[in-house]
């Protein structure tokens, strides 16, 4: 691996950002048809995904809305100011409307699977927040149910398969720049209870959803299926075996989903072992996402990712060979370089390009019903090892396809 090489084909350096390819097909979609959406669920991720469709006016019609809750209900109205967007507690009623075309699911997690299956009832297009189901089940249910709605888009809110930084390392990866990646670490760590306050008139599980079992799958749903899935999609992959365990280690208020979690993912055929962990009681390293090879590590931010190569490929890296010595390479204080110095936008907003993209030539997204079950399954296997204290297997089952 020549310095020159490093520089020209993997493009880890300022220039020369090589999106996948369907990325640029979704960011070069033609706009002439509006999509006309409905949102089920106006929490703080439905709120977030409706203003960032606010900035895709070219794509997007914000039709109506639906939230069980009042005063979600009334934020989305304050937020909106356009008394001609519709307003719906009962999402059946807004599934009934046949001008919108799509919907955006973004409820607690136990109402994905049910609201998903009305929604491909009713001829719309969905795009469900992840995880995708609340259990396997769930999970090989609607995977059938895709086939069988096959002219419908059924998109997961999985965004790494379409932020350009992760697109970046998927690329370093396949051109094996890291070298053999044997080992994986992260982490998705925070200082706090995660309670949002509840009005008067309202319940703790109504609002704090995420503390109990019936609705929510916990931190490793909620945080680290993001990884989970990047890891999936990066190496084609899916675990072999499943270890976990945790706790409400500290916030004993009555939650039962654990504020702190380890789990351990196994991949047998990649020879590879990922650590995946979330605490509610220290913020200090926050997100962490490290892939470890033998010539490299990359370490990733939300936004940002560095490439730290080891001795021998840094002394390689260094080499002035008369041919590449005109370039420098730019190593920060810690000795790596910067995956990509190019500016981005919030995952999402690729997401919904993508989305667009899909229901107007019909085709298929990148996180897609399959890739949403593969990682459900994994979500699931997870939090079972976690509650349970037992070893999980993956199952030949879990392997679906189109």
């Amino acid at each position: 691996m020549s310095r020159r090489k490093f520089i020209q084909q993997a493009g880890v350096l300022t220039g020369g950002l090589l999106l996948h390819q369907q990325l640029m097909a979704s960011l070069s979609s033609p706009f002439e048809q509006k999509i006309k959406i409905g949102f089920i669920g106006c929490g703080d991720r439905g709120r977030g995904i409706m203003q960032i469709m606010r900035d895709l006016p070219d794509q997007f019609t914000i039709a109506a809305y639906c939230d069980i809750l009042d005063f979600r209900l009334e934020q989305v109205r304050k937020d909106a100011g356009d008394t001609s967007i519709k307003e719906y507690k009962d999402y059946r009623r807004l599934l009934d409307d046949r001008t919108i075309q799509a919907v955006i699911i973004a409820t607690p997690l136990n109402m994905h699977y049910p609201i998903a299956v009305d929604a491909l009832t009713a001829g719309k297009h969905v795009f469900l927040e992840k995880t995708m189901t609340y259990d396997i089940p769930q999970a090989e249910s609607l995977v059938k149910l895709g086939k069988k709605y096959n002219d419908q888009v059924i998109q997961i809110g999985h965004q790494y398969r379409y932020v350009p930084l992760y697109f970046k390392v998927k690329e370093m990866i396949e051109k094996g720049y890291l070298g053999k990646i044997t080992h994986i670490d992260c982490r998705w760590d925070r200082n706090w209870n995660w309670r949002r306050p509840v009005p008067a008139g309202y319940s703790d599980r109504q609002v704090n959803w995420r503390m109990y079992k019936a609705f929510s799958g916990g931190l490793v749903a909620e945080l680290l299926s993001h990884q989970i899935d990047f890891i999936n999609w990066a190496f084609n992959t899916h675990p072999d075996e499943v270890l976990g365990t945790g706790g409400i280690d500290y916030y004993k208020d009555g939650r039962e989903t654990f504020d702190n979690v380890s789990v351990v993912l196994r991949y047998n055929k990649e020879n590879m072992i990922g650590n995946f962990g979330a605490t509610c009681g220290n913020a200090r390293e926050g997100y962490i996402f490290k892939l470890k090879g033998t010539k490299g590590t990359v370490a990733l931010l939300v936004h940002e990712g560095v490439y730290y190569p080891e001795a021998s490929t840094k002394k390689e890296l260094e080499t002035v060979d008369g041919v590449s010595g005109a370039t420098r390479i730019e190593w920060n204080k810690d000795g790596g370089i910067p995956i990509l110095n190019e500016p981005m936008k919030d995952g999402t907003w690729y997401a919904l390009q993508d989305f667009h993209k899909c229901v107007v030539e019909k085709a298929k997204p990148a996180s897609n019903v399959i890739t949403g079950a593969t990682t459900a399954v994994c979500v699931h296997l997870a939090n079972k090892a976690a509650y349970s204290h037992t070893i999980q297997q993956w199952k030949p089952i879990y392997n679906f396809s189109s």
